[in-house]
């Protein structure tokens, strides 16, 4: 197998490889003047299984498109299989027509990565009417979790931790995690009246003595709903805030203001940041073998 880093996948890739003692190259990724991507292979790829490893934040749209220009010039130059490897993926949240003439991004997306890839997978998809993959991809579509790692960090650092979900959503995590490391767990129910203002209430009397509140979720964009739970939990007594996190997307200054708030964050590596602590390489490494 030949470990090829796209470039928003190059701080995993050579680990990868490293775990897998698989070949590795990085992709040659420039732009033209007016933006236009040409994408190089430096190592060669006839007759070899190549997985890509690209994680979609920043310029996701560029990204999108590094990553079929390669996968595309992969089969040109005689690869046996091109397999996308994707810590975190992006165009989830639209998965219906919340509005007429609404485009359902998910289905477009997966329909794209379907013409490009014999394989896809992903680390812990926002996914919300959809349960698998499976039900929304051509091609075979694997779920990868990093939840055994997010409660090996909790168990390791946090003492007395009470893990809550900022709303519904993050309810899998959250159990899954609090199951995990055997402790208590609440769910917040959340109701969103923007993409930037949100509103948490208690779905249920908890204990809080003593107690370190450890947010778990799938991703953090601006940060509002977990500062809407703190502050939501600092009117019945509590004081420790931590919040562990998959995707680390922090939009808007979202690290500095939930610093700002005391919170603790913490995220894994599926995007780098100065809190990215968190190493998932392992978690892909295990799935590509």
């Amino acid at each position: 197998m030949l470990i090829i880093g796209c470039s928003k996948g190059v701080h995993l890739a050579g680990k990868i490889a490293k775990k897998l003692q698989a070949s590795y190259s990085a992709l040659k990724v420039k732009k033209f003047p007016d933006g236009e991507i040409k994408a190089r292979f430096m190592s060669d790829v006839k007759g070899k299984e190549v997985a890509l490893i690209q994680s979609f934040y920043d310029n996701i749209n560029d990204l999108i498109v590094e990553v079929i220009f390669a996968a595309e010039t992969a089969r040109d130059l005689g690869a046996k299989k091109v397999i996308l490897i994707a810590p975190y993926f992006p165009y989830l949240r639209q998965d219906k027509m919340f509005k007429p003439g609404q485009c359902i991004s998910i289905e477009v997306m997966s329909k794209l990565m379907g013409r490009y890839f014999d394989k896809v997978s992903i680390i812990d998809p926002h996914l919300h009417r959809e349960k698998k993959l499976s039900g929304l991809f051509s091609i075979k579509a694997e779920k990868l979790t990093s939840n055994p790692y997010i409660a090996d960090y909790i168990q390791k650092n946090i003492k007395n931790p009470l893990i809550v979900g900022p709303d519904w959503e993050s309810y899998k995590w959250a159990r899954k995690v609090a199951e995990k490391i055997k402790c208590e767990h609440v769910i917040l129910k959340k109701k969103r009246y923007t993409g930037r203002k949100v509103k948490v209430i208690l779905n249920k009397k908890i204990n809080i003595t003593n107690k370190n509140i450890v947010f778990v979720d799938d991703m953090i964009s601006t940060g509002n709903t977990i500062l809407e739970c703190v502050k939501n939990l600092k009117k019945i007594g509590a004081k420790k805030f931590n919040c562990v996190v998959v995707h680390g997307i922090f939009v808007e200054n979202a690290l500095e203001k939930l610093r700002k708030a005391n919170v603790k964050v913490v995220s894994t590596d599926t995007i780098p940041s100065k809190v990215a602590k968190i190493d998932v390489s392992g978690l892909i490494a295990r799935a590509l073998k």
